[in-house]
């Protein structure tokens, strides 16, 4: 669901490229950044290098906004270099302003570093305070500033930039895929969980460092391979792929967000060797099994909701159809701050098709139920086009927890979910009937890989922080 306010925020994309013939790069990863938009539509922004005139020498331009609206084209004609990294991001710690856009950019004495990250790190404050009692001024206030300082400081003691990232990153807990440019490298790191995706992919004599599957496939690049958790991957001016795992955990410690599958990939992403479309029919299937209804037609909420409508119509007969038409030219606008402008998002970027609901029994799919003003919402504009019943079904268990790792999952206390049964929540939103997905459906949907649960379960991974990284008081 990405229709309002009330739904789940992203984290943040990136992308990165290494064109070894020495061809500019801008361009390119702008096209990535646009197939990574989903995950991020605050701010976007690229810097480069050129690795062959001798000079370490950066161009960068970033703004607050999609990717469409903070570049132009005399802003890429003008980011020339061969080597650079670029992002997209919602904010899940830091406040969303011009100083927190990505990437960064940091001067240091061995020259400077481009970087760009998506996660949140649990230990941030406490890094943070020491590097400023030794002296550290800081411009942003978001994570992100804190690993490149860590790793500039440990570059003074390391051999090359890739040992310092491994060292800076033994003193980082918490989710990060991030992407480093050094004047003559490009590295990218996926914390030991493996919380978010992170790929290699390969175009003409170029690498690519990406978050997903489907930015590959956007600039006709190569996928290669997932990078792994725990894993540091450096590409050097000759070609040279080295790895290094020394992060790496066991296979059955890892942890991939499971909402990376329900919601935040792109349906056209293979997500650690899952496809995400695939797992989406898995869960719609399980769904269909787990609460069963007689209805006439199964629709599902766009964009995340269709894959899982197609799955409980496979499984259940019912036919399947699509009520609603999307304005794909209305911006995401889930961080509307007012409750009426909420409500208002809702019914301009969505509308039914009378035709296809009238008189019908519905069984409306969405991925989540958050605060349940959005369900409230839909369920109450299928009735006013006719619609005789309407089901709902969630491909998640109802959201119990707060996240973080990154998965912008609000306090318990604004879930509907939580200290509600799953009838008193029905009777909120309106419907003649509510299913969740079961929480033990959740390792099939993604595949038997190990994944985090704990925006359901309650058990986290690592160690919950003690001190507020979300804006709020951690109860």
């Amino acid at each position: 669901m990405d229709l309002g306010a009330t739904s789940i925020g992203e984290e943040c994309g990136v992308f990165g490229m290494y064109d070894l013939d020495g061809g500019d790069v801008a361009s390119t990863i702008y096209y990535g950044l646009y197939a990574l938009q989903h995950r991020g539509q605050e701010s976007a922004g690229i810097a480069v290098t050129n690795t062959s005139n001798g000079k370490d020498n950066v161009l960068c331009h970033k703004g607050l906004g999609r990717i469409n609206q903070v570049f132009r084209r005399e802003n890429i004609e003008r980011l020339n270099g061969n080597l650079g990294v670029g992002h997209v991001r919602y904010s899940t710690a830091g406040a969303s302003t011009h100083e927190n856009s990505q990437p960064l950019v940091l001067a240091y004495i061995k020259g400077t570093l481009m970087l760009a990250h998506n996660g949140n790190l649990v230990n941030a404050p406490a890094l943070r305070r020491e590097l400023a009692a030794n002296g550290a001024i800081f411009q942003t206030t978001i994570d992100t500033e804190t690993i490149a300082y860590h790793i500039a400081r440990e570059r003074i003691n390391t051999r090359n930039v890739q040992e310092a990232v491994v060292r800076a990153l033994r003193k980082v807990v918490g989710s990060y895929s991030l992407v480093v440019a050094s004047p003559r490298k490009l590295i990218g790191a996926r914390d030991p969980f493996g919380f978010r995706p992170l790929v290699l992919g390969k175009k003409d004599n170029a690498y690519i460092i990406a978050s997903e599957t489907c930015a590959l496939e956007t600039v006709d690049a190569e996928f290669i391979r997932d990078i792994e958790p725990g894993e540091v991957v450096t590409i050097d001016h000759d070609g040279n792929i080295e790895s290094n795992l020394d992060l790496a955990k066991p296979r059955h410690l890892t942890a991939r967000c499971i909402f990376e599958y329900i919601y935040f990939c792109r349906p056209d992403t293979v997500f650690d060797g899952m496809d995400v479309t695939r797992s989406r029919i898995i869960a719609g299937r399980l769904l269909a099994k787990a609460h069963p209804v007689e209805a006439d037609l199964v629709v599902g909420v766009p964009e995340s909701g269709n894959m899982a409508a197609l799955g409980f119509s496979m499984e259940s007969g019912i036919p399947y159809g699509i009520a609603f038409t999307k304005n794909t030219y209305v911006g995401r606008t889930f961080i509307r701050p007012q409750q009426s402008l909420r409500i208002q998002s809702v019914k301009v970027k969505l509308n039914v098709l009378r035709e296809m609901v009238e008189g019908k029994r519905i069984v409306m799919i969405d991925d989540s139920i958050v605060r349940g003003t959005t369900s409230d919402q839909i369920v109450t504009m299928l009735r006013r086009a006719g619609a005789k019943e309407v089901h709902m079904r969630v491909s998640a268990p109802p959201f119990l927890h707060p996240c973080y790792f990154g998965v912008d999952i609000p306090s318990r206390d604004q879930l509907i979910a939580h200290n509600r049964t799953v009838e008193e929540i029905r009777d909120i939103i309106g419907a003649d009937s509510l299913g969740y997905l079961p929480i033990e459906c959740l390792s099939e949907m993604a595949g038997g890989r190990p994944i985090c649960t704990a925006c359901f379960s309650g058990v986290y991974p690592i160690e919950p922080p003690s001190e507020d990284i979300r804006g709020e008081y951690i109860k």
